[in-house]
């Protein structure tokens, strides 16, 4: 039954990859892999020898001994976990679509228009690059890709360039969300898990990861894509329509970055920081549109404009479903190959059967090649379960450079796939980025990124 359930997630990943080829949306692929591989999970419960506690990230022990009601409620409990997890991630991603098209309303993004005050395609590459490196690490690589990229649908009007400086933020976004410890879910994990500390992320990573950024930045400004100059837009296109868009954008913003600091002070999960910034953002949207309140939203544009409908109908109305959607079907569908234990093994395979090749680490012996193949991985299944796999698979200590090594192999190993990170999930979505244009364009950019990052790693845990 396993073995169906891989075959099934093989093929849904190919639909979802060809999907330009079948002309179905990705979302329906996913959708459907999810569905059937828990439906086969359900129906082979029995079956199975092991089971993935992903609260405990370990293997239970002896769950082939136990009974088939046994087996079910854990299975309903997991499922339950992995639904809360991705509800999560939804919820927030939700929250940050809003604002950002509440901004977008108030046409915010026009005073940051205002403030590129270049037409040269790779000036605004390099800006986008360093916006998307630092940005990332105060607000996540998944909302600092949303933003960067609403932003950059304003400025760079031709799709067919604008796809390019997508993928390139996708790799600085992944880059700058190591050295934060809520930059990217992963270094989230290793953080809540006490396996990294603020401070000793900042001193391994930062410069591995501001490498793995630059490299890709400095090859890709040679390429024929940033040569010469986008359009310049009239100066009624930049000239901001509405008096408020100025303190919409900073309210934004400023709402956006709030929530790693609502989180630091209560504990609580993102999701609640991002609700609480979307509540105060909203209440200000509604008093400045000096619009009537509405329980509903009819579509009517002509309605809207006569003021009888409010900003925030209006922005939840813009948001890009098919994309949240997408990231549900990918997200369970991953789980239900974590659940059976078939990503903890192939991790610990990985450990077991590599040749200690390069500087190995110390304490277990776990050679840089695992943990490098661990970032290729990344890219392929998803970073969140092979990092929940190590969590249960290592014992170093705390700040031990084998963590941080997970760290900068998971996060920025993502890049060489679209799919293989939520900020690339999310630019896909977005910009409807097809899987096979990234490949040849960008994910050769991602590797060297990669590589050049991990051979500064293993200078800088030697000095410090």
């Amino acid at each position: 039954m396993e073995t169906i359930i891989i075959i099934v997630f093989v093929l849904g990943y190919l639909a979802i990859t060809l999907e330009h080829n079948f002309k179905i949306d990705k979302l329906i692929p996913a959708l459907v892999m999810m569905a059937i591989c828990w439906a086969l999970v359900a129906l082979g419960i029995d079956t199975f020898p092991q089971w993935f506690d992903s609260a405990k990230h370990t293997l239970i022990e002896n769950f082939g001994s136990l009974g088939l009601e046994e087996k079910f409620h854990i299975m309903e409990g997991t499922l339950l976990h992995h639904l809360g997890k991705t509800a999560e991630i939804i919820v927030f991603l939700l929250g940050a679509m809003t604002i950002v098209e509440i901004i977008d309303y108030f046409d915010g993004f026009s005073t940051i228009k205002s403030y590129v005050k270049t037409n040269s395609k790779k000036r605004i590459l390099w800006i986008f690059g360093f916006l998307a490196f630092f940005l990332s690490a105060i607000i996540d690589n998944l909302t600092a890709t949303i933003v960067l990229i609403s932003i950059l649908q304003k400025i760079v009007l031709d799709r067919n360039i604008r796809i390019w400086y997508a993928g390139l933020i996708i790799i600085a976004a992944n880059a700058g969300g190591t050295w934060s410890p809520i930059g990217d879910v992963t270094t989230t994990m290793l953080w809540i898990g006490k396996k990294v500390t603020t401070g000793h992320l900042f001193v391994y990573l930062f410069i591995p990861a501001l490498l793995c950024m630059m490299v890709p930045f400095f090859i890709a400004s040679f390429l024929p894509a940033f040569k010469g100059t986008i359009p310049t837009p009239d100066e009624e296109t930049i000239k901001p329509t509405s008096k408020y868009s100025s303190i919409m954008l900073y309210l934004g913003l400023g709402g956006i970055i709030s929530v790693p600091i609502f989180k630091t002070l209560t504990h609580l999960p993102p999701y609640v920081g991002m609700m609480l910034a979307l509540g105060v953002v909203a209440t200000f949207a509604e008093i400045y549109s000096n619009r009537k309140f509405a329980l509903t939203y009819d579509g009517d544009e002509s309605a809207d404009l006569q003021g009888h409908h409010s900003p925030v109908h209006h922005s939840l109305s813009k948001i890009e479903m098919p994309s949240i959607l997408f990231f549900l079907g990918i997200l369970m569908a991953v789980a239900a190959l974590e659940s059976l234990g078939t990503l903890f093994n192939f991790a610990g395979s990985l450990q077991t059967h590599m040749p200690m090749l390069g500087t190995e680490l110390h304490h277990e012996g776990v050679s840089d090649l695992v943990v490098l193949l661990l970032g290729v991985g990344s890219a392929v299944i998803d970073n969140v379960p092979l990092v929940a796999a190590s969590l249960g698979m290592f014992s170093e200590p705390i700040d031990n450079e084998l963590w941080h090594f997970i760290a900068y192999s998971a996060g920025t190993g993502g890049s060489m796939l679209i799919i293989g990170s939520a900020a690339g999930v999310v630019a896909m979505g977005m910009e409807k980025i097809d899987f096979f244009w990234y490949l040849k364009n960008i994910a050769w950019l991602a590797l060297i990124g990669f590589l050049v990052g991990a051979i500064a790693f293993m200078f800088t845990r030697t000095i410090f």
